[in-house]
């Protein structure tokens, strides 16, 4: 079991927890998950304007924005089908890291190229506010920037790389946080079409 570290209140920071073919495996399941619910570009509800990420989702309920805001919902914006099951190894991580006796509900699929960045925020569209998050990294790395329960909060950074995992519990559920930068070429996890890039899976109870 690789070594843990904790640093704020209920934030895990597992590093290299999935070996290399575990991620392999991961990266196989999500590029046949998005042949079925492709990448769509979420929006900002006010402004409409779009995220530098593309996005799917697995499980019975996925996460999406656009101008009429956040939300969660069972089906893909634009082809209005179910999002693919959650996948077992999913299952198995969040068994194993979250200490929730209640399975995840959704888990986003985001796909970082290399300019990508994602705004200091909180994860608060959930009922299920107790509830961990978990989200596993895959391919270059990024600069994970983790504050506290105010946005003005002070701050701590860290290099997420593919295989470490993330688990938001704790107060630290509702801290503020993001992705400041991606590091291209710093895996060769991914295939070309996602190279240079990151695979971003974050696993979270809604109800």
């Amino acid at each position: 079991m690789p070594a843990l570290q904790t640093d704020c209140d209920g934030f895990r920071l597992l590093p290299g927890y999935l070996k290399r073919d575990q991620q392999n495996a991961l990266v196989k399941t999500v590029l046949g998950a998005l042949e079925a619910a492709p990448l769509f570009t979420p929006a900002m509800p006010r402004s409409g304007k779009p995220l530098s990420v593309q996005m799917s989702n697995f499980g019975p309920l996925g996460w999406i924005a656009d101008r009429t805001g956040y939300r969660y919902q069972p089906h893909h914006p634009e082809t209005g089908t179910p999002w693919p099951a959650m996948p077992q190894q999913l299952l198995d991580l969040w068994t194993a890291v979250s200490g929730w006796p209640e399975p995840p509900q959704a888990c986003l699929i985001n796909i970082y190229g290399p300019a990508s960045r994602l705004g200091v925020h909180v994860d608060a569209d959930e009922d299920a506010r107790d509830a961990p998050v978990v989200s596993v990294s895959l391919g270059d790395r990024a600069r994970f920037r983790l504050g506290g329960p105010l946005r003005n909060s002070p701050t701590h950074s860290f290099i997420l790389s593919s295989g470490d995992v993330v688990v938001l519990g704790g107060a630290s559920r509702r801290f503020f946080h993001g992705i400041d930068r991606i590091y291209p070429g710093t895996s060769t996890l991914l295939p070309g079409h996602f190279s240079p890039g990151r695979i971003n899976l974050t696993m979270r109870r809604v109800n």
